[in-house]
């Protein structure tokens, strides 16, 4: 037999799929269809990583087994390649960021060709490309002409380093995603998407669909759902009420102060009756110098001023409340304003303390004199009047009938989701298709002009001013209004590179249609996806986007069902050797490349799907590396004991049920690791027995295929099993077969293992006892004593205790 050259039979492989474009989708197939959907990536200029290679292995091991079970399969990819990285690398190298992403899109598609990767490359798209982004336009204006797209000053996260704003989603702990560096707070003319309108929809939409629980959980935290009451306290002096939202009502009568953001125009609008306004405005001044983070999950060192000449009436008893103003309240959550229960939140007892501010117990438990009593979901209220002696929950619906019969409240559900930062002050990024009319305001591009293409400029380097480039390229900004058709300007700030990445998934159905961004027809025979994997660092962000993006296109017509994806996992991080994350600075990162160029495509699939349970972290190994090559190896001899047989030896019938049982599982459990072992078990038993028949190594080929398909596609050929590998079906097991006639078992004598038996999986005590008493080692632990109890568990557990 020749030996096993993998390069030439990599190369072969690859060649032969792509020349009989054995992976093109056809739509419309009288098979089931099967969608299967990996993250497309940014396609930087440093490459694949072995992140991208286990992110996409799992779903390509599942769209390979899914061919083989007779499905039509489509699993496509393409490249999200608008973005900060490669302006920043154009800027630094002088070159333009179109020629920089054409390169790079090469790079990719070269490396994840040589993995062996089973995409349709038909159905590619690229978020850059003019034919794509017009579509990301068109729903931009279709969310735009339904109030759901609007524009508004505010204060927002600016990374100084990076100089764009970034939404809450992209700057969590106060650092921006891209580059690490801390974000501040800079006042701007934003663009907004209401993805908080969309809150209810996208919780309800998580009951309907397959997600890990923990997918679940972290969008379920970040819409972060609360239900309350919205309570309104009267300004004193004035027919001006504060609204603020909370979640307990029933502590009302416990408010001993009141707190309002920096930003809230309350200050503005009573500045007049404020004796102290220069110390607020100095505090307000020092506020904008803090991130979001900073100011509301740091917050260690409490600080406020009180506003003097200015107090708002408690609802329910009357008594005036002092008014302060403190940075860790944002204008974004709830109403801008808290009521503060000192007695019970031990925020507002250090903010009490810290002042002198009066504290109040209002629920038995503790000394609120000593710390906030705050294990209070449950218990009797106190010092509260109507709610005296009622538990919590009684309290809080007595308090919510008194403030809406009183008309000073009502019933509300709050989220605290903000709605979704939508612009850039950069280049390289998709246009925001509308002009700014003196006359008419903000208008939408009309249809038929898009796509709003992106100039050819020379200078796309960002400003200091948070301005975008754009804005410099007077003959691109002056325009004409269609409305009116007197001289307007365009929208100089850019879309977020998350734009295109909310609904790529539905291009990939249609992705050359010039008509629409995807004809209904197949929008109807492809959708839902099946089955989408990416990472859990997108829960938050894409996730959420895209949903929400698919919920409006379901909400409007324009696609047939209302969440886009039907399962969604996730895989965990490859560490490097070392134990830590992978890093250029660390010196630990792992080039695909390297390993393909050594040891060959098939390893690389193999160790990245036995490294370890995926859905977990886990480290690199060279010698897990090697060990995968030398199982390679071991599969390639195979043929060297191969023998003729159609059907299963019977001695092997229950071990190649069991197994294929086992693969076909653990695959669609992405436990690859112990699919993988499964294997390795199965063939060290052909080498113990010295042979294998045509029967068990074809079905052995079939099973291996989808995590190693070029070696297996080769052996079927080389070793005459007949036909092609990838047009044979997945083996079938037969479940009464799975199950061993005869069984291993140990003997313990005294709780220590003695000896093993072979007995019938059905046998009683006494042929376990009749089969144990041929076996020298453990007769020599009983001759000479007396069994004093026997314990039995058949199929398990013989232990004999003697005396």
């Amino acid at each position: 037999m020749k030996s096993y050259n993998y390069k030439n039979i990599e190369s072969k492989w690859q060649k032969i799929w792509e020349d009989k474009e054995l992976f093109k989708a056809v739509d419309f197939s009288d098979k089931p269809k099967f969608y299967g959907l990996v993250e497309f990536p940014y396609p930087s200029g440093i490459g694949l990583h072995v992140g991208h290679v286990r992110a996409y292995t799992s779903l390509e091991v599942i769209s390979r087994k899914r061919r083989l079970e007779g499905y039509n399969v489509l699993f496509p990819i393409g490249w999200d390649a608008f973005g900060l990285p490669t302006e920043n690398y154009a800027i630094q190298t002088g070159r333009h960021p179109r020629l920089v992403t054409d390169e790079n899109i090469k790079v990719f598609t070269e490396q994840l060709k040589e993995i062996g990767y089973s995409f349709d490359w038909d159905r590619t798209v690229d978020t850059t490309d003019e034919n794509y982004y017009k579509w990301t336009q068109w729903i931009f204006l279709k969310l735009f002409e339904k109030g759901l797209a609007y524009k508004n000053k505010t204060y927002v996260n600016f990374c100084n380093d990076c100089k764009v704003v970034l939404a809450n989603e992209e700057s969590q702990d106060g650092k921006c995603d891209r580059c690490g560096s801390e974000v501040v707070q800079m006042e701007k003319d934003v663009w907004f998407l209401k993805i908080r309108e969309y809150s209810e929809k996208l919780l309800e939409g998580l009951e309907k669909v397959d997600f890990l629980p923990r997918i679940k959980l972290e969008q379920e935290n970040w819409i972060g759902k609360s239900s309350g009451a919205e309570v309104d306290f009267q300004i004193d002096g004035t027919d001006d009420k504060l609204s603020v939202f909370t979640t307990r009502p029933d502590t009302l009568y416990g408010v001993t102060f009141m707190v309002v953001a920096p930003e809230h125009p309350l200050i503005e609008k009573y500045s007049e009756k404020i004796s102290n306004m220069d110390q607020i405005k100095e505090y307000q001044e020092q506020a904008k110098k803090k991130t979001e983070f900073e100011r509301v999950q740091l917050a260690k060192d409490k600080s406020g001023v009180e506003v003097k000449g200015v107090k708002v009436r408690n609802p329910l008893n009357g008594e005036l409340v002092p008014l302060w103003v403190a940075d860790y309240v944002m204008m974004g959550y709830g109403t801008g304003a808290i009521m503060a229960v000192p007695g019970h939140d031990g925020r507002d007892w250090e903010f009490a303390k810290k002042f002198d501010i009066p504290i109040i117990e209002v629920i038995q438990g503790g000394n609120v004199l000593e710390e906030a009593f705050t294990d209070i979901e449950n218990g009797i209220l106190v010092n509260s009047d109507i709610i005296n002696g009622m538990n919590v929950k009684e309290a809080k619906e007595k308090i919510i009938s008194h403030l809406e019969s009183h008309g000073v409240g009502k019933r509300t559900v709050n989220y605290k989701m903000k709605d979704w930062a939508f612009n850039r002050q950069r280049y390289w990024g998709e246009p925001i298709p509308v002009v700014h009319c003196e006359t008419c305001g903000i208008v939408g591009v009309p249809e038929n002009e898009l796509p709003v293409k992106l100039p050819q400029v020379k200078n796309y380097k960002p400003t200091d001013t948070g301005e975008s480039p754009l804005a410099s390229i007077e003959e691109w900004v002056n325009t004409t209004c269609p409305k009116c058709g007197q001289k307007a300007k365009r929208e100089t700030d850019t879309m977020p590179q998350w734009a295109g990445s909310s609904w790529y998934f539905l291009r990939y159905i249609d992705p050359r249609n010039n008509e629409e961004f995807a004809s209904q027809d197949k929008l109807k025979y492809w959708l839902q996806i099946d089955w989408y994997n990416g990472g859990m660092e997108h829960v938050s962000r894409h996730l959420i986007y895209s949903r929400f993006w698919h919920r409006f296109l379901y909400d409007i017509g324009e696609v047939p069902v209302d969440e886009p994806y039907a399962k969604r996992t996730a895989q965990g991080l490859i560490l490097g050797a070392d134990g830590e994350k992978m890093s250029k600075s660390r010196g630990n990162v792992i080039n695909p490349r390297e390993i393909i160029g050594e040891y060959g495509a098939d390893t690389l699939r193999t160790y990245i799907m036995f490294i370890g349970d995926y859905e977990k972290p886990a480290p690199w190994s060279d010698n897990g590396v090697k060990g995968c090559r030398r199982f390679l190896d071991r599969v390639w001899k195979l043929e060297n004991i191969l023998v003729d047989g159609n059907e299963y030896s019977k001695d092997n019938e229950v071990m190649m049920n069991k197994t294929i049982k086992k693969v076909t599982e653990d695959y669609e459990n992405l436990k690859f690791n112990t699919a993988i072992a499964a294997l390795m078990t199965l063939i060290n038993e052909f080498n113990a027995k010295g042979k294998i028949n045509k029967k068990e190594f074809s079905d052995f080929l079939l099973l291996l295929n989808p995590v190693a398909p070029h070696i297996t596609e080769e052996l079927w050929e080389v070793c005459g099993i007949g036909g092609v590998l990838h047009e044979q079906g997945w083996p079938g097991f037969d479940p009464e077969k799975t199950v061993e006639d005869v069984i291993e078992m140990a003997v313990q004598v005294n709780g220590k293992v003695r000896g093993k038996i072979q007995i019938p999986v059905k046998s009683t005590q006494a042929e376990a006892n009749a089969a144990a008493m041929t076996e020298e080692s453990i007769k020599a632990h009983i001759e000479g004593k007396t069994i004093v109890k026997e314990i039995f568990v058949p199929g398990r557990i013989y232990n004999i205790v003697v005396k």
